[in-house]
């Protein structure tokens, strides 16, 4: 099944989620999960995988304590605003208290922090820092490296590897992820002696990337690094290709959106570029062999990012209720907090102090498509490994 079709499915899915949620109308005991993520606008391609990874652990587990499980997929469209009143209505609706979602930082700090406030637990993907960090609340918890760790994992080992290359120019969204980073990026490049020959931030609306590539073309970077994230990094790097730029300068993401992202792409314009991952379908550990061949076996293809992250995420609140012998939600945090298991990315573990799930990032290289040994044969991990600050780093303080 290719990217589009999966979509198209991504779009039904939404008929499934309804008889799940019809059941919790004769099932007065059912669980019931949200799924707050953008499904229209520039990264609705990410939410609707999200959706799918949540609807296949909700379809595994089926019960949990004896109760069935039921799920709302709700579209925040990106905004917190909307998806503050999402999971309002939802926890006023339906009495949810669990949501696992959240693709942009902005939206996934203004959930957690409404998601506290009613008594509920909230469970994201996204990348900045604040989220366990200053603006970090007992509700809340990451599964994703945030983008301190991200930068740790690319930046570092591509400077160590390419000592000579000493200008990058970076392209940056101008919100809380993109700032953090960015942030990260220079203190790598101030401590390495790297030159920071320019930036060119741009809104998270924004679809032409030509002028901020003209930018960088003329500051004669070693390296471009691309700090957007989902449609927006496919769009900047799609153009800088289509300019030339990978013909003498090397081009990394930061923090690429994974397996659907080159299938859009294209092994053509991904061979020798950098991608930083938080996941790849590839890696060999049993929880990922697992859920690969789930993902097969349900919808014909590989997961990709979106997916997993959602369907660990939503795993993850899934063993914690089972842990705590309960659905209360203050009772669900204690199992959260220090559990370890075996995560899709090898041992994980949710660090107690900042509820950030300790995990690898992956540092990957585009295949040329004369080594891909399969369709989904895009890229060769090349790095891995964590970084985390911590947690008297964070400014993390729970009450």
């Amino acid at each position: 099944m290719n990217r589009r079709d999966l979509l198209k499915l991504a779009a039904l899915s939404a008929v499934p989620a309804s008889l799940l949620q019809a059941r919790s109308a004769w099932a007065a005991d059912a669980i019931e999960l949200g799924c707050p993520v953008p499904m229209s606008g520039p990264f609705a391609a990410n939410g609707k995988f999200a959706d799918l990874g949540m609807k296949l652990a909700v379809e595994q587990y089926g019960k949990v304590l004896g109760r069935p499980l039921a799920y709302s997929v709700l579209d925040t469209e990106g905004k917190p605003a909307t998806a503050v009143r999402k999971v309002q209505e939802l926890a006023q609706q339906k009495n949810a208290r669990y949501f696992a979602g959240g693709i942009l930082s902005s939206e996934s700090l203004a959930m957690g922090k409404e998601a506290e406030k009613f008594g509920g637990v909230f469970i994201t993907t996204a990348g900045a820092d604040e989220i366990t960090g200053k603006d970090c609340n007992r509700a809340t918890f990451r599964w994703s490296v945030p983008t301190y760790g991200a930068i740790e994992r690319t930046v570092r080992p591509l400077i160590e590897s390419m000592p000579k290359a000493k200008r990058w120019y970076t392209i940056t969204p101008q919100y809380v992820f993109g700032d953090g980073l960015l942030s990260a990026a220079k203190n790598i490049f101030k401590e390495k002696g790297i030159e920071h020959v320019g930036n060119s931030y741009h809104a998270l609306t924004e679809k032409e990337f030509s002028g901020y590539l003209t930018n960088a073309m003329a500051a004669k970077p070693d390296v471009l690094l691309i700090l957007n994230f989902g449609s927006q990094s496919s769009d900047t790097l799609r153009q800088a290709v289509s300019f030339g730029m990978k013909k003498n300068t090397t081009i990394l993401v930061a923090w690429a959106s994974g397996l659907e992202q080159f299938e859009s792409l294209g092994a053509d314009l991904c061979d020798g570029v950098y991608f930083g991952a938080q996941y790849w379908h590839d890696v060999d550990t049993p929880a990922n062999r697992d859920l690969v061949k789930r993902t097969q076996a349900a919808f014909k293809t590989n997961p990709n990012y979106s997916l997993a992250g959602s369907y660990t995420c939503t795993k993850i609140l899934l063993d914690a209720m089972a842990k705590a012998g309960s659905a209360d939600p203050k009772a669900v945090i204690a199992a959260l907090q220090g559990m370890k298991y075996e995560g899709l990315t090898g041992p994980e573990e949710i660090r107690a102090a900042d509820h950030q799930v300790l995990k690898n990032y992956y540092l990957l290289k585009g295949k040329p498509k004369s080594r891909m040994k399969d369709k989904d044969d895009f890229a060769e991990v090349v790095a891995v490994g964590k970084a985390f600050l911590p947690v008297e780093q964070t400014q993390c303080k729970l009450a």
